[in-house]
């Protein structure tokens, strides 16, 4: 029997056009219909906006909450059920909807209420880095005041973030392969976000989170989990905590995990997933068409 972890990707997946197909299905119409009574604006009009309004923060986490939460529901329509979940930053956030956390609406609220936050920051900068020596990363990292390791993708690709002059310095002493700057509008999963972090926590301690179903493996601690408790404060950490995505990949074959699939657009997890645990089968459901393919 198949043991599967799904996973969520974050913010970097979007795409242009992502989700419209879902619109098909009518209970997903809808979900589409619930979302835009919450957040006050179309999720199909933005994903459709040619000159890629989807890829703004502030609608970019919404957008991708809503559609792939749909797809999380399709598959469970058609009978397939995760081992455990975990998703990467904002996915994480499906991962707990998938879990049966919180409803639809619920996580919703509070996706759109992070993502306002995060588009809010303005004073700090991030770089992803591709090929380097992870011992002079992170020795430069310690000595480096006002920048930290932001996202662990996998052995060979992270993300820093801090101030955009510390950056910066990690990026010229560090020798990479791929060194590159990221269009974000802050230091995400650094402490300058404790102020957002702060606001935000205010938001999340009355929001009821309920046992999860299935265990969730949290961005800021990946071991699996169900108590509600446990999971809204590993969600509190997560803007300012690091995404452990790599530990997160790692551990899923020593918990029974032998497939990995992927719900969202894109294959950014598959990729990582790929260079770090080889043994792991790989499925990527972004679409119905994939739906179906999955289920054949």
């Amino acid at each position: 029997m198949v043991k599967a972890a799904w996973v969520f990707p974050g913010q970097g997946s979007q795409a242009i056009g992502m989700g419209l197909d879902l619109a098909t299905v009518p209970w997903a119409q809808e979900r589409f219909a619930l979302a835009q009574s919450v957040l006050g604006w179309s999720v199909l009009d933005i994903v459709q906006n040619a000159d890629d309004k989807v890829s703004h923060t502030l609608y970019t986490q919404p957008c991708l909450y809503v559609v792939e939460s749909i797809l999380a529901d399709v598959l469970k329509e058609q009978g397939h059920r995760p081992t455990m979940v975990a998703g990467h930053s904002l996915g994480e956030y499906v991962a707990l909807y998938a879990a049966g956390v919180f409803d639809f609406a619920t996580g919703l609220a509070l996706v759109q209420r992070r993502a306002a936050l995060m588009a809010e920051a303005s004073d700090g900068m991030m770089a992803a880095l591709l090929g380097f020596d992870a011992d002079q990363l992170a020795a430069t990292i310690a000595a480096t005041p006002d920048v930290v390791l932001a996202n662990d993708n996998n052995p060979g690709q992270v993300v820093i973030s801090g101030t955009p002059e510390a950056v910066t310095a990690v990026m010229a002493s560090v020798k990479a392969k791929r060194a590159v700057k990221l269009n974000v509008s802050g230091a995400f999963h650094s402490p300058l976000m404790a102020a957002a972090a702060a606001t935000f926590e205010a938001v999340l301690g009355p929001t009821p989170f309920a046992t999860a179903q299935v265990p969730v493996l949290s961005n800021v601690d990946p071991t699996p989990a169900t108590d509600g408790v446990v999971l809204k404060q590993r969600l509190v950490q997560q803007m300012t905590g690091t995404v452990r995505w790599r530990e997160i990949t790692l551990a899923l074959p020593t918990l029974g995990i032998d497939t990995v699939i992927e719900v969202g657009p894109g294959n950014v997890l598959t990729g990582l997933t790929k260079r770090t645990c080889r043994e792991l089968a790989l499925a990527n459901v972004g679409s119905l068409e994939q739906v179906n393919g999955l289920s054949s």
